[in-house]
């Protein structure tokens, strides 16, 4: 059953907070060397929203990156 607010969430474009299952499926597509658009009309999301979960997708792990090479003593 819909509610109002969820009805005026849909027609302004809002929408809930992405699954962790859709996040990785997105991520998956990237790795996999789906273009952005081939990955927002696969899964029906925002081209932004794919875009930006990308992009934070690849801060984070260039910050694993860098925190695991600076833990690394030089022999």
């Amino acid at each position: 059953m819909q509610t109002a607010s969820t009805n005026i969430c849909k027609r302004i474009g809002h929408s809930q907070e992405l699954s962790e299952f859709k996040r990785g499926t997105m991520i998956g597509c990237h790795l996999c060397n789906k273009s952005i658009h081939e990955i927002f009309l696969l899964l029906n999301i925002p081209r932004s929203t794919v875009s930006g979960m990308i992009t934070k997708w690849k801060k984070l792990e260039q910050q694993q990156l860098s925190h695991q090479v600076s833990g690394v003593s030089a022999c």
